[in-house]
């Protein structure tokens, strides 16, 4: 018994860690701050252990992506694409093909990855949390990349996820991914004001 209650206070621990630096790495991003990545890092990270324990096993395998993609991001922002006068990344849009094979990729990953995890696998919620998982794919990607639909993505993300978290329990997570909602639409007004300021002037 008292192993179980430990184990049940070290998990607490570790969604509240999630809970901090999730929403840290958020306000980061919102800011275009490149210390975003480093901070996302550590969630990812905490998430992966939270998510496989919750049997979310698209939820541990997404963490795991993102443990990559904010590596990626971190170069990309530091290295490559269109930069201003200050040598900072700029907010753009993304392109509409680029949108359109997205769209696809993430409508066939969640049919794909559901059906894996609904029929060989113990997972819960398997086609809402593939649904999940390949949004968040593609929007960490576009993240990333500094494209402002990013956030779009995010929003419909966060209901999804928000519902699925309360359904599981998981409360550090679902007040986390409730914020997010906020901060979503805070973080698209902010970019759409970064890049209606870098728009070359008539």
């Amino acid at each position: 018994m008292d192993s179980v209650l430990t184990a049940l206070a070290d998990m607490q621990w570790l969604e509240f860690i999630g809970l901090v630096s999730g929403l840290l790495c958020v306000w980061l991003l919102i800011k275009e701050n490149i210390w975003t990545f480093p901070i996302g890092l550590v969630y990812a990270v905490v998430s992966v252990v939270v998510m496989a324990q919750a049997n979310l096993y698209a939820d541990t395998l997404l963490n795991f992506y993102y443990v990559v993609m904010n590596g990626y991001g971190w170069y990309y922002w530091s290295y490559r694409g269109t930069r201003s006068t200050d040598d900072t990344l700029i907010v753009t849009n993304m392109p509409l093909r680029i949108g359109g094979v997205l769209t696809v990729l993430v409508v066939v990953g969640t049919v794909v990855m559901g059906w894996l995890l609904d029929t060989r696998t113990d997972a819960d919620l398997a086609y809402w949390d593939s649904l999940t998982t390949t949004m968040s794919f593609a929007a960490m990607w576009m993240t990333a990349r500094k494209y402002i639909e990013n956030w779009i993505v995010w929003l419909v993300v966060d209901v999804i996820a928000t519902i699925m978290y309360v359904v599981k329990g998981l409360d550090f997570y679902a007040i986390l991914y409730g914020v997010y909602l906020a901060f979503a639409v805070w973080g698209f007004l902010a970019w759409r004001r970064s890049l209606l300021q870098a728009l070359p002037s008539v």
